[in-house]
Formats: structure tokens, sequence, C-alpha cells
């Protein structure tokens, strides 16, 4: 049994706390929920918050969204498939665009749907992922303006998300200007200059966003309270929204050596033994949680006395050191995970998913 959690009252408190923050600062935001994986009880539970603009990388978690509430704007958030056109269309209000061709798509199928549909255009700032160069800047803005049913409502770009290239204050100025030029060139408002993800949240701190960067994409800050600069926790923020529990199925004492030769294990991994290790022996508990759900670096024991000694597929090897303590099989044992661990979790249909509110009744 194995089992991830997720703290509704936390999870509100970090909602509010970055709901007063970007407010305080003249900012509008949208909750990225594709770490959901598109549960729809989770999703609810950002709705219920007051989220009115919901983004996602994946059609089908958009397909919910609508689902329960039609009313929330829909934002996918990378340049559409072309076989996808039209779920795009129906499913995404606005979607992020880097090829005339492909907006050129979308605007037929806007057409055939009777329908206006969004588009910010991504702009190439360094990360080297989607967005289109600076240089051909006015030529794609003045096609895409002749397209009927296409709204240009944004500008934007992504940062730390493939080469890690870190935003500055000089790449959002740069945005700006981008911004700027177009709407002084064409005589076009531009409404969103949408500067980026969680990384970019700890500049505002700073003082180093621009006013112009009016928009913001939010999803690991909101779930984990951290500060993707330092990696340190945000004073104030909530760390723990998700956490994991995974029953223990086995504790015996054994030794700290595998017994035979060794060769690679079904990873690819080859074991380095410790000199020190031989002849030693220590309590290993195994989980019934495997590498088929995460990956054991992004899982953080709460108990500080426990290491991780390995995985397979799905069973995950605890060392307990010299005696078990109070653990026995049955017990759960919890961790705090980092973002991908939770998004692989999120996304395993093996792992129950739950929700905890206030009155501590798991939903």
């Amino acid at each position: 049994m194995t089992y991830i959690e997720l703290r509704a009252d936390k999870l509100e408190h970090n909602y509010r706390f970055l709901d007063r923050m970007f407010s305080e600062q003249g900012k509008s935001w949208s909750v990225v929920s594709k770490m959901l994986c598109g549960n729809k009880k989770y999703i609810e539970e950002i709705i219920r918050l007051g989220a009115r603009e919901i983004c996602d990388s994946r059609l089908t978690n958009l397909k919910v969204i609508k689902a329960i509430d039609p009313t929330v704007q829909t934002v996918y958030i990378k340049p559409p498939a072309k076989r996808n056109i039209s779920t795009v269309v129906k499913y995404a209000d606005v979607s992020f665009n880097s090829e005339y061709q492909t907006i050129k798509l979308l605007s037929d199928e806007a057409q055939r749907q009777d329908r206006k549909h969004k588009v910010i255009i991504m702009i190439e700032l360094g990360d080297l992922r989607e967005g289109i160069m600076g240089e051909n800047l006015m030529a794609f803005y003045d096609a895409v303006f002749q397209l009927p049913n296409i709204e240009v409502t944004g500008i934007g770009t992504n940062l730390n998300c493939l080469h890690g290239v870190l935003p500055s204050q000089d790449k959002l100025i740069q945005l700006c200007l981008y911004q700027q030029l177009i709407e002084a060139r064409f005589n076009r408002k531009i409404p969103w200059v949408t500067g980026g993800t969680s990384i970019v949240v700890p500049l505002l701190a700073y003082g180093q966003v621009p006013e112009g960067v009016n928009h913001f994409r939010i999803g690991e800050t909101l779930y984990f309270g951290n500060n993707l600069l330092t990696g340190e926790p945000i004073d104030g923020m909530e760390v723990d929204v998700f956490k994991l529990y995974s029953e223990i199925i086995e504790i015996t004492e054994k030794p700290k050596v595998p017994i035979g030769y060794l060769a690679e294990n079904p990873s690819g991994e080859m074991l380095k033994v410790q000199e020190e290790d031989y002849g030693k022996t220590s309590y290993r508990a195994i989980l019934d949680v495997g590498l088929l759900d995460s990956a054991t670096d992004f899982l953080i024991p709460d108990d500080k006395d426990i290491r991780i000694a390995g995985a397979s597929s799905d069973m995950l090897i605890i060392d307990l050191g010299k005696t078990s303590g109070s653990y026995k099989v049955g017990d759960m044992v919890s961790f705090s995970l980092k973002y991908m661990g939770a998004l692989h979790l999120l996304n395993s249909r093996y792992i129950d998913k739950r929700i905890v509110h206030k009155d501590n009744k798991d939903q």
C-alpha cells in the first residue's frame, strides 16, 4: 500500500501567500497544474481556492479542467502539435506558439469551431527551448496579426527549463522592450508580458522584475514553497503540501554487503562496496513502492535515521541501521518529495491519491 497525500490547508496557505504577493506588486498569475496529472480531486481544490486561469501542457488535463468549470481560462503551455489542433482549439482558450504555420492552422480551426483562439508568442532568450529569434520578431507578428479568429494576447519566454539559463533583470527588460517595439510598430496592444515560471519568483523579492512584466505561470513554488535560485524554502511558505506514505512489507537483519559475484542490476547500476561494510549487518526494510513510481533521488525520508539503500522496479529498500527501532511490518514510512518525485508519483496509476483537509479526513 502506497499513497500520496495533498494537504489542502497547506496548499491554500501557499496559494494565498502567492496571490497576495503578486497582487501587492500589481502582477497577475496563473496556476500551472501539469504536476497534478489531471487528477480531478486535486484540480477541484485549485479551482476552489479561486484560480480563474490554469496552465497545463497536456490536453487531456485541460479537458478535465473544462469539465469541472468551463469558465476557467485554460492555457496550453507548449507549441501545439499539428495533429492536435482541433483539440487545442476546443479545450485551450490560449496556447503558446512559436511557428507561423501552426498558428495558421489554429486560425483555420478556430473559424471552423466559430470561436476566437488566443495566442502567446514565445521569444527565445537563451535557454534554447521554444521561442522565435528576436531578429524574426516583427515579420512574425506582422503575419500573425493578419490571421482571422486569432487574438495575440501576449509575449512570453521560458528560462531555466532546458539548459538551466537563469532569468535576469536584463533578460526580462529585453522581453519588455520587444513588447514595446511591437505595440509601437503595429499600433496593437499586447496585454500580457508573461515573464516566466517559479524560477522568476525570487527576483520579485529582489526588486529585479521590470514593471512591464505583468504575468507569471506558477507551479513548483505553489506546491513546494521553494526559492528555485537558492534551493531554500521561501520564508512564510509551506514546503510539504505533498507527502508520500509507503507500507513496510518486510523487515530483516541482513548483511550490508551482497553475497556472490556482482554485475550490473536491471537499472544498469554497479554497486560500489565499502570496505568497512564487510562482516557487518543492518536492519533493512522493504517498502511497497519502486522505480516504476519514482527515482530514489527525489524521495526524502522524514525520519533522518533512515537511509535509502536502493530500489528495484516495484520495491524500495531502506536501511534502518543496527536496530529496527519502532518499525514493524505494516507500518507506513513517510517521505517529503522533490518536484520530479511528486510529478512521477502523481503520474503513476499504481499510487493512490488522497486529500487531507483540516478536519483530518481523507478523501
